[in-house]
């Protein structure tokens, strides 16, 4: 991540976002502890610019559809935060992806909102398309 660093030329960082009922079970939100490590010179650390609704069902275990659909409309800007990022380049931080469906609608929410560009960065990736790793558990 190093070299992203060095060429990320963006203005802030944004680390996905937890439901406040989520963050208030679990007691932190690993996106942005994760973040909160990562030296950015001259970029802007924004933890609470990005929020999220809560939802009842997991993504874990759907298929890439499915996601798709489940996240839709998830994520919402603080309207505080709306005139700092207009015509700004924003890095999206986080700690795992799967399908991208996640990502892809924060890109979609920050865009709608004026971003110039998103840049996301993940620390993990799932290694098996979904379907092929919902097939193969089906096997088994």
């Amino acid at each position: 991540m190093c070299e992203a660093q060095k060429n990320a030329q963006a203005n802030y960082l944004i680390p996905v976002p937890l439901s406040t009922e989520k963050l208030c079970t679990r007691g932190f939100n690993q996106s942005w502890e994760l973040a909160r490590r990562v030296s950015c010179a001259g970029i802007q650390k924004l933890p609470f610019a990005l929020k999220r609704h809560h939802r009842i069902e997991q993504q874990a275990g759907s298929s890439l559809t499915m996601r798709q659909t489940k996240v839709h409309n998830t994520f919402y800007l603080d309207q505080k935060a709306i005139r700092f990022l207009q015509n700004k380049s924003v890095i999206v931080f986080d700690d795992v992806m799967t399908s991208g469906s996640t990502l892809d609608e924060i890109a979609r929410i920050l865009k709608d909102n004026g971003v110039s560009r998103v840049i996301n960065w993940v620390l993990l990736r799932t290694t098996k398309p979904i379907a092929e790793s919902r097939m193969q558990e089906s096997y088994v």
